[in-house]
């Protein structure tokens, strides 16, 4: 079937509003982050037997009088989580228009994929945002995501066409979904690593942060990549069963299946080590870190700098 073009530079107009809507929302995000009210946790300081008019705003404000800053910081929240919203009802948008414009799932290349990465990021933020109080993570979840799919339109941007033969395959959506899925949900645990790691740091320093407490951001961070970690599993295994369709076996040790499993490996060990009194806390967040690191080199570095069997897929 020939491609839509007209349908495809739909696509590509769509995506780039929707990383406008992102940009705009993590602008907001990030007000709301700085400006936004925090409910001290001590008793308020009294400096010479001074009236309630002396008290500090953060103590006003936990009171119930909400000061201007706190209303901006309310406003420009809510604006970033509805923008947030309507930025990813257009990539929803995007990737369909450009499925039906080369009548295929819009997963077939790097570009492609990496877009479909960022939206399940955003999927799962804002999953997470119904569930908890975790809208400050917002500026820092999209920060990534804008990231992503500017590489993606750049760099890695693929005019659309049709599928190579090879992957013309159910099991692109199968385990490519999966992977897509895991990466996405990888990128929010990630995120939340990386700032348990600044919020321990400050607080074994005895020194003050507007991040959430470092266990709080410890919590998040274990339970995005516990809820990835068997999508990656299951992942790596339809992958192998592929394999063996594709090519008569299911493990070859070709670099995406030994970057694959290494990955595989991190993240196991960073669960595990959750569960080793002597690996707690910031020793299993640094596992987490290299887990990603690795997830990031099997997509990227793989596919762009060592050619192997997967080399003709681009994804």
């Amino acid at each position: 079937m020939p491609v839509d073009v007209g349908l495809a530079n739909i696509s590509d107009d769509l995506l780039f509003a929707a990383v406008v809507a992102y940009a705009v929302a993590m602008l907001g995000y990030f007000v709301d982050f700085a400006a936004g009210r925090r409910v001290p946790t001590g008793p308020p300081p009294i400096a010479g037997g001074a009236t309630d008019t002396a008290l500090p705003p953060a103590y006003v404000a936990a009171l119930g009088v909400e000061s201007p800053r706190g209303r901006l910081a309310r406003w420009c929240g809510a604006g970033a989580v509805a923008l947030t919203v309507a930025g990813w009802g257009v990539h929803v948008a995007s990737v369909v228009t450009r499925g039906l414009a080369v009548d295929r799932v819009p997963w077939g290349n790097m570009y492609e994929f990496s877009s479909m990465v960022s939206l399940i990021g955003v999927t799962a933020y804002l999953v997470l945002l119904s569930r908890q109080p975790v809208r400050w993570l917002g500026g820092f979840v999209l920060l990534p995501v804008i990231l992503t799919v500017g590489l993606a339109s750049t760099v890695l941007y693929a005019p659309a066409a049709p599928l190579v033969p090879a992957l013309n395959s159910y099991w692109i959506k199968i385990h490519v979904v999966a992977a897509i899925a895991a990466f996405g949900v990888f990128m929010v645990g990630i995120v939340a690593t990386a700032l348990y790691l600044v919020a321990a740091s400050f607080e074994s320093r005895g020194r003050a942060t507007r991040l959430p407490r470092a266990a709080a951001l410890d919590r998040v961070a274990y339970r995005t990549t516990a809820f990835a970690f068997p999508i990656w599993t299951f992942a790596v295994m339809a992958g192998a069963v592929w394999a063996e369709a594709s090519w008569g076996r299911y493990w070859g040790w070709d670099p995406k299946e030994t970057w694959s499993f290494v990955t595989w490996v991190l993240y196991a060990g960073y669960l595990h080590a959750r569960a080793t009194a002597g690996w707690r806390g910031t020793r299993a967040a640094w596992v987490a870190v290299a887990g990603f690191v690795a997830l990031m080199f099997t997509y990227y570095g793989v596919n762009i700098w060592i050619p192997g069997l997967h080399s003709y897929s681009g994804v």
